[in-house]
């Protein structure tokens, strides 16, 4: 996270707006020369007539930006442009300035690091030491990012309506230890987030005292900036008043800390199942759209996360060499008896408990991860 003065600001906007500009830009001559029956323009020849656009006085105030922000806008549109063509992604949109995240690229050979600060390119064109302590901008952790030795990749600054933060990639070595302790199955679920073969638990973080006090007051800054403009309302138009407005900024901040405390405990369960090593990781494929359109379970299905959680579950036994193992979406995790491989077609999401005719009486989330943990095997055995 990034905490800019006052000028850095004005400066992270006028930074943001310029590649916005220039991403309409490039799109809208692509749509163009597109209807008028003309083949793909690349980035570069439209990098050279952007460089005259901003030859005009209309767009003479570009000439302040640093050129790297608005060539690397004009790559992502041409590359947005060409992979719809490709059927990789939807046909893509025009930048809103009231609706769209302001972000922009950083040259990675120009941006540098320290244990404190963050040099942006551009922000003050004078030499003068005084001048040019306005391109280095205060980081909020010390020593967060590398410093000596190091290789950044595409680093990106974006605002998310309360904060700027700044992403960067880095090398990092492979790592080429083989996890060789015993495999886990996953069950995600509402009642616990996840329950894991080897017996551990992790709790539903939406379920805590503190969590359910943030919704609390969450509701009620709702309701609050929802009677302030029906009371400011005039004929069918809604009138925003500063009083609405710090009402909104109290609303985005107090959401902005909800989902920080679901991502940091989602970060913190994962780690701590990488960390146990298991030779495999085996977890359910969930309809997530279908379970959301029960209207009793949406919300809670919502705040669990559970496409994230699995994101995170990916990448990160990627990096340790562990096998993800997706079982799929109809295998009855639950329903299956774990001794005898009887299915009981008539357990209810009420039923917590699963009891079988063969005496087998287990709980029916502990039941689905060993019967995960076995799909897995089953998986693997097959693959060899």
């Amino acid at each position: 996270m990034l905490l800019p003065n006052n000028k850095q600001k004005t400066k992270l906007f006028q930074y943001a707006n310029a590649a916005r500009f220039a991403y309409n830009w490039a799109l809208g001559r692509e749509q163009e020369n597109y209807k008028n029956g003309g083949k793909f323009i690349s980035d570069g020849d439209l990098r050279k007539e952007f460089t005259q656009l901003k030859k005009t006085d209309e767009c003479s105030w570009v000439n302040n930006i640093s050129n790297n922000v608005t060539k690397q806008a004009i790559k992502d549109a041409c590359e947005a442009y060409r992979d719809f063509f490709k059927g990789y992604t939807k046909f893509p949109r025009f930048k809103s300035k009231k609706h769209s995240v302001p972000k922009f690229y950083q040259d990675n050979v120009k941006i540098q690091f320290t244990d404190t600060h963050v040099k942006v390119e551009g922000f003050a064109t004078s030499k003068k030491k005084n001048k040019q302590k306005l391109n280095w901008i205060r980081l909020a952790e010390y020593g967060r990012i590398p410093v000596e030795n190091v290789k950044y990749k595409n680093p990106r600054i974006k605002f998310n309506g309360e904060n700027w933060y700044i992403t960067v990639g880095m090398e990092y070595e492979d790592s080429t230890t083989l996890p060789s302790k015993e495999g886990i199955g996953i069950d995600l679920g509402i009642k616990d987030l996840a329950v894991c073969s080897d017996e551990h638990k992790y709790q539903n973080i939406n379920k805590t005292q503190k969590v359910k006090k943030l919704e609390k007051k969450k509701r009620r800054l709702q309701r609050s900036v929802s009677r302030r403009y029906e009371k400011n309302k005039k004929g069918v138009s809604y009138c925003k008043t500063s009083n609405i407005i710090k009402s909104e900024k109290k609303l985005l901040k107090l959401n902005h800390r909800l989902i920080n405390i679901r991502q940091n405990y989602s970060h913190q369960t994962t780690s701590e199942i990488i960390k146990r090593e298991p030779s495999f990781i085996c977890i359910e494929d969930l309809n997530v759209s279908g379970m959301m359109k029960n209207r009793h379970l949406s919300k809670a299905v919502q705040q669990q996360c559970f496409g994230e959680f699995r994101r995170q579950i990916e990448y990160k036994s990627a990096w340790n060499n562990i096998p993800v193992i997706i079982a799929d979406r109809f295998f009855p995790s639950s329903k299956l008896c774990s001794c005898c491989g009887n299915i009981k077609k008539d357990l209810k999401l009420s039923d917590r408990i699963y009891k079988c005719e063969c005496g087998n009486v287990i709980d029916r989330d502990y039941q689905a991860a060993l019967n995960l943990k076995r799909y897995g095997e089953m998986v693997l055995q097959q693959s060899v």
